[in-house]
């Protein structure tokens, strides 16, 4: 968080490019920590019958922070903006010091008598902490036996394909427009003809309700079909936009070109959330073993912010390129994003962990 920090306060302060650079840079690298960092935790300190929930409900977060940046922005200069995403880093470094630390990782030093401590204060007092205590030492004695994990090993044959998924599921993620759909969200509607503070808050205000739908849904509905249905919606929404653009570009249709391009960006980041955002990561969390998980996530989630970065860096220029051509592009994308999950993803519903790693890595 005071990488973070630092970052926000070198943008605000910021008097040319270098400076800019230099605040992104420090900002993405707390972030990119923080989004491996989080859910890790998460699961660490969670009861096994909320683990589930309480990972969405980290996304759904995400989502409304990003969202509320947004809406925001709409009214603030950016200078501002980045003071304020001060506030929410100075919250959060206040309230580590009302947050225990992981039982797991305190049994993991040795330090047994805070780890039954914090335990008891996560569950409650009147809990009874000796069931679940006794599993965690004996996860801990199993970890103790397994060999250390090198980089290499995630290469080995056993551990392929569940890296292959992780990573796969991440580049799918990236690759297919997020981060260029929002981060230039207002250019889209202004460029489309469209009013673009109505479009960002309407943007925003969708992305926050759909992953909270996401969220509730995805016990239930299982993590193979949100994702299809999701990547399903991206291709259709990439699609209206790319036809709104090129009914724009050849001076076609003026009144349903605004129309098309609002519908297709609502469409593809209420398709994003209802999936794509937020499955991904839980799958992650799911499908690598507990000797490879510390490395094999270290690499998706680097994969990830690469993508972000990509994805974010090329839009300028495809958009130059082609504003219609970007959209076919990234709907293609998509497309391939259904083939991989299809044919490469297994679904994780209602399996133990156990379960789950032993189908995949044979």
């Amino acid at each position: 968080m005071n990488s973070v920090s630092i970052g926000w306060l070198a943008i605000y302060f910021s008097k040319g490019v270098l400076s800019l650079d230099i605040g992104r840079t420090a900002s993405g690298y707390g972030m990119g920590a923080f989004s491996y960092f989080v859910p890790v935790f998460i699961a660490e300190i969670a009861p096994k019958n909320l683990r589930g929930r309480l990972t969405a409900a980290n996304q759904l977060m995400i989502c409304v922070g990003s969202s509320v940046s947004f809406i925001i922005g709409v009214v603030v200069s950016w200078r501002a903006l980045a003071l304020i995403g001060i506030v929410p880093c100075a919250v959060t470094i206040f309230g580590l010091f009302f947050i225990p630390e992981s039982p797991r990782w305190l049994a993991k030093t040795g330090r047994h008598k805070d780890f039954e401590a914090a335990l008891q204060k996560l569950r409650g007092k009147d809990a009874d902490i000796s069931h679940e205590a006794a599993e965690i030492q004996d996860y801990i004695a199993t970890l103790e036996r397994l060999p250390k994990a090198k980089l290499l090993d995630l290469f080995q044959t056993r551990y392929l394909r569940s890296v292959v998924i992780g990573i796969g599921l991440m580049v799918c993620q990236q690759l297919g427009g997020i981060n260029g759909v929002g981060f230039y969200v207002s250019d889209i509607f202004e460029q489309a003809g469209f009013s673009s503070s109505v479009g960002t808050i309407s943007f925003a205000v969708l992305q926050v309700v759909v992953t909270g739908i996401g969220a509730s849904v995805m016990d239930k509905a299982g993590r193979r079909p949100l994702i299809v249905l999701s990547a399903s919606g991206l291709v259709l929404g990439s699609l209206l936009t790319a036809i709104s653009f090129f009914l724009k570009v050849h001076d076609l249709a003026h009144k349903a070109s605004p129309i098309l391009a609002v519908t297709g960006i609502l469409v593809y980041i209420g398709s994003f959330a209802i999936g794509m955002g937020a499955v991904p990561w839980v799958i992650m969390s799911e499908i690598f073993p507990i000797n490879i998980k510390g490395q094999a996530g270290s690499v998706a989630t680097l994969v990830n912010w690469f993508g972000a970065w990509l994805c974010s860096y090329t839009f300028n220029y495809l958009m130059s390129w082609s504003s219609y051509g970007t959209f076919v592009l990234y709907a293609a994308i998509n497309a391939l994003a259904i083939a991989f999950v299809v044919s490469m993803v297994p679904e994780t519903k209602g399996k133990t962990l156990e379960q789950i790693q032993g189908a995949i890595n044979k």
